[in-house]
């Protein structure tokens, strides 16, 4: 009953269903190394199977338990010659991987690296301690998981009903109860309950094989015979020295104190070399600790200095004192961000941009040093300019923690990070209704991003949006109007082993996304976000775009700013929607945006700006009305409601929590932002002038221009935050 196609495989749906990326790399015979980790029964060993059955390339099987290095050699050199006369590749299926001692393992590794060989390892032990940290690092790690209940039931249904394989010719009836009993015992392993399925049924008649036809009568008594417990798994001879270090260091990174200090005792007490502790604790305090304390180093180096001098027995204090000092710290592996940057360097060697070259030299002949700004001539003593090399702008390598020192600089790195990324992507893009051009550029476009809280805005956007969904390593995103990237990077990285789509207006936009991308992660084609142009397609267009035609996670930001109908965009997310899906939208109703009429208000109530150009309380009613009238007239597409919001998940079978957001930002208002409100080419401002007449509509663009020169203003307005959820099937 192994799987012969990847149909075939049972429970494993969150690697090899619809739309997950292990699926896509099978169908497209373009698998890199991988390796296979979980529990005996899951299918590591049939998902191997599978891909031989899928594969163009030769295809060779070794157990490790039986097989060693001389089997290993003519493997490769069967590979070699295959690659070397024919052009062909050989994927090399290694079961139980982890009972491979050092050496041969090390016998894989050069072959793995130049091409001559795919690797795929299966293996019940944690491939990150028990396989060559080389090979791990070459290699894609899936974890399968136990099977459910149901998906063991549905894999003795298989075998039941199977007529070539199974036992699809008889008439098998278990009496009740007896098929659970197999079931719940054979606890998440397939195999075993296949082989007391085997047991019972065939053990059952007087004499095997009953005729074609014939009932099987299964008693709680045979399935009770047929299976037992299976023994806790543990083959590990282990090394004392190793497995206590690892035990040790593990209690501190948990910061487990007492567990921390049984280690330490334990070692000590054994004969273990005070500089070997210490060597580890300091690495600890750089790996583990790192910035979220940032003194932590600094302290074990203290106490490894201190037992120098004083040696043993009373070296045990200073020794307990980096283990506990460790033990308690906030933790933080941030650091781990230079081996990112280490591959970069060995990747290509790029150009360093000609702004941050020396000025001292070549500034005269090659302007070296042209175009850097000062930082500290701006605001907080930090301007957006880019610093690394064209080729890697946009890529980050360093992701401050929240823990300890990294959480109280975090959210600055964040939001320098964010102004930048923005600019790169033109994801600080927040068109609303009064303007209708492009963001200000240029250096007074710089100053409005660094003054007006952009970076806040957009991180309080997205942050919103992902905190209503929990979206799983193996979950299928997708994300309409993604024209920004806000959305698509975290669900990138949130969402692994899954699927990230999305929809974006133009191939312009599609471009910058896949450039952002290519930029900022090392990864083979088939983890690429999947990017298409348009709007939101069909389940049959999705299918053809992204090979996946539901979706478990559908997010969007803002998806109306362009004209878009919320009846038509929220049913044609709900075709999309997989069973159990979430549709979260974050949306601002037009009418609810920020007014003129509120910006001038508040001058009239604030006598340090107030002007002569000051409105007066009535023109200021009379500005709010025609504001109302504006939005009535623009049509339900551009001044849509939270009724029509409402209104458009209701009738596609879809229940929903609206939250409504007060949201903020300090504006600077530009001349250009003014003049493009106030401008006849403006529907706003067209319609102001009719409505408020000549006078008054000047009168209300000095005020507002005179206004802008005394700081920013509170720019205000409201959005709504949807959460849905399928409540009623589909019509």
């Amino acid at each position: 009953m192994r799987p012969q196609a990847l149909d075939d495989v049972i429970g494993q749906d969150h690697i090899v269903g619809k739309g997950r990326l292990l699926r896509r790399a099978i169908q497209a015979d373009r698998l890199s190394s991988i390796i296979f980790y979980g529990p005996p029964g899951t299918g590591k060993t049939s998902l191997a199977r599978v891909i031989a059955n899928s594969t163009k390339s030769a295809f060779e099987s070794l157990n490790a338990v039986l097989t060693g290095v001389k089997d290993v050699r003519e493997a490769i050199d069967r590979a070699g010659e295959r690659k070397n006369l024919y052009g062909k590749r050989t994927i090399l299926f290694v079961d139980e991987v982890h009972r491979w001692n050092k050496a041969q393992q090390d016998a894989l590794l050069p072959w793995v690296e130049n091409g001559t060989f795919i690797l795929i390892g299966a293996t019940t032990e944690n491939p990150f301690f028990e396989v060559n940290r080389a090979l791990v690092s070459r290699s894609r790690v899936f974890q399968l998981k136990s099977l459910t209940p149901d998906a063991l039931l549905e894999t003795a249904e298989r075998a039941l009903a199977d007529r070539e394989r199974g036992y699809g010719k008889w008439r098998i009836r278990f009496e009740e109860g007896a098929l659970g009993h197999l079931v719940e015992v054979s606890a998440g392993d397939a195999r075993s309950l296949l082989n007391a399925l085997e047991l019972a049924v065939e053990t059952s008649p007087e004499q095997w094989a009953p005729p074609e036809g014939a009932e099987i009568f299964v008693s709680m008594e045979a399935a009770e015979e047929s299976i037992q417990r299976r023994a806790l798994l543990y083959d590990k001879d282990g090394d004392y020295h190793f497995d206590t270090i690892s035990a040790f260091i593990k209690s501190v990174r948990g910061s487990d104190p007492d567990a921390a200090l049984y280690w330490l005792a334990k070692m000590v007490r054994a004969g273990e070399d005070p500089s070997f502790l210490f060597r580890r604790m300091l690495i600890l305090a750089g790996e583990d600790v790192g910035l979220a304390d940032p003194y932590a180093v600094c302290v074990v180096a203290a106490c490894a200095q201190a037992f120098e001098r004083i040696g043993f027995p009373e070296g045990n204090f200073p020794l307990t004192h980096a283990c506990l000092y460790l033990a308690t710290a906030p933790k933080s592996n941030s650091s781990m961000a230079f081996f990112d940057a280490l591959k970069e360097v060995e990747r290509e060697d790029a150009e360093i941009p000609n702004h941050l070259k020396d000025t001292n030299r070549d500034s005269e002949s090659f302007g070296h040093g042209d175009g850097y700004i000062y930082p500290h001539a701006y605001r907080d003593h930090w301007a957006a300019q880019q610093y690394l090399p064209s080729a890697l702008r946009g890529k980050t390598f360093y992701t401050p923690s929240s823990i300890g020192y990294e959480g109280r600089i975090r959210d600055e790195i964040l939001r320098k990070r964010e102004v930048q990324a923005a600019v790169v992507l033109g994801g600080d893009r927040r068109e609303d209704i009064l303007t209708w051009s492009a963001v200000a550029k240029g250096r007074e476009g710089w100053l409005k991003r660094l003054s007006d809280g952009r970076s806040d805005l957009l991180l309080r956007d997205r942050d919103a949006i992902l905190g209503k969904c929990a979206i799983t390593r193996h979950g299928r995103v997708f994300l309409p109007n993604a024209d920004d990237g806000l959305l698509l990077w975290e669900s990138l990285r949130r969402a692994v082993d899954g699927l990230t789509a999305a929809v974006v207006k133009n191939e312009t936009a599609k471009n910058a996304l896949l450039r952002f991308w290519a930029n900022g992660a090392s990864v083979d084609e088939v983890e690429n976000p999947l990017i298409a142009t348009g709007g939101i397609p069909s389940p049959e267009e999705a299918e053809k775009w992204f090979d996946c035609a539901e979706f478990d996670f559908i997010l969007s930001r803002e998806p109306f700013r362009g004209g878009e109908n919320p009846m038509e965009f929220t049913a044609a997310c709900r075709k999309l929607l997989a069973k159990g899906g979430v549709i979260v939208i974050l949306a601002s109703p037009p009418a609810d945006g920020s007014k003129i009429s509120r910006v001038l208000a508040d001058c009239a109530h604030d006598n340090t700006i107030a002007t002569e150009f000051s409105v007066s309380a009535a023109l200021l009613d009379k500005l709010r009305g025609a504001e109302v009238e504006f939005f009535q007239n623009l049509g339900r597409n551009l001044a849509w409601t939270r009724s029509d919001m409402e209104k458009s998940f209701t009738n596609t079978g879809l229940s929903f929590k609206i939250t409504e957001i007060a949201q903020k930002e300090e504006r600077i208002l530009l001349p250009r932002d003014i003049e493009g409100w106030f401008s006849e080419k403006s529907p706003w401002g067209a319609f102001m002038a009719d409505a408020l007449g000549i006078d008054d509509y000047i009168l209300v663009k000095k005020s507002l221009s005179e206004r802008a020169k005394r700081g920013t203003v509170d720019w205000r307005w409201k959005s709504l935050l949807v959460r849905a959820e399928v409540f009623a099937p589909l019509a």
